[in-house]
């Protein structure tokens, strides 16, 4: 346990632990290991069940397992614990109030904050003090981002439109978006924001779903939308917060830290 660790035994000053679901490989420890100090260690952890076909009452089946993952990484001297992947929070069931009351038993079972991404955005868009919102759902099926929709509702949050690369006239139908396995290319990213924005200008804020990947790297390297996010933000003048983003923010806040690169609104806000 955290108690058991005295600092001269710790890899680093500040450790983090990542978890994501079964399939995919994650980039979030990698990401967020590019920005951070260098007193900083990530360590991954990736969700085992052999049968996962990302269906979202898998999730719920699943949500134990979240337990087990908070106390492996709380043993092995982990600070805090972060769960990649926006849909867990409103595929459980609990509502808004009680994730929040399960991210607060399991950091105090266990004796390390433990943040989960759906939640890390009603965290941040609160702090930021924003009202109305858009979201961009990018890949993700209907029931998914219809379930974020009425979570970020349930928040108290006004949304004011909502829909994926196939509803924003991207691709002819869902079966399509699934067949790019969440990686686009690197244009879709400002076209589909720039869409949203066009069907919401009075949103405070400008918001994308999961996980999404754009090939906007070099050499076409797929990239989340953290990476994008200041040109974007520069484009519509408004901040964008992905559910990586929100998640990386209650990480580094949670560490008393902050980016060492340039980034966007909401990270650079733990600067101010």
């Amino acid at each position: 346990m955290p108690s058991e660790w005295r600092p001269e035994h710790k890899l680093f000053p500040h450790q983090v632990g990542f978890t994501c679901p079964p399939f995919d490989y994650d980039a979030a420890p990698s990401d967020f290991l590019r920005m951070a100090p260098e007193s900083v260690g990530v360590h991954g952890w990736m969700l085992h069940a052999p049968d996962y076909k990302h269906g979202l009452d898998q999730r719920k089946q699943n949500f134990g397992m979240l337990d087990d993952f908070v106390h492996c990484m709380s043993r092995n001297g982990v600070d805090v614990a972060g769960q990649v992947g926006s849909n867990w929070v409103h595929a459980s069931g609990l509502g808004v109030e009680g994730i929040r009351e399960h991210c607060e038993k399991l950091s105090e079972k266990h004796g390390v904050r433990f943040h989960m991404a759906g939640y890390a955005m009603v965290e941040s868009l609160r702090e930021m003090g924003v009202e109305k919102v858009a979201l961009n759902a990018a890949y993700h099926w209907p029931a998914w981002w219809q379930g974020t929709v009425g979570f970020l509702k349930e928040a108290g949050f006004d949304v004011l439109w909502a829909g994926n690369f196939h509803d924003q006239g991207w691709f002819k139908s869902q079966d399509e978006v699934n067949s790019y396995r969440w990686v686009f290319d690197g244009d879709l990213a400002m076209k589909s924001f720039t869409y949203v924005a066009e069907q919401a200008p009075n949103a405070d804020a400008y918001l994308i779903n999961g996980m999404c990947n754009f090939r906007s790297g070099p050499g076409g390297q797929p990239q989340r939308p953290v990476h994008l996010t200041r040109e974007l933000e520069a484009a519509l003048g408004k901040p964008v917060i992905g559910h990586d983003t929100a998640l990386y923010w209650r990480i580094f806040k949670s560490l008393g830290l902050g980016p060492t690169t340039p980034q966007g609104q909401l990270l650079e806000s733990l600067n101010a």
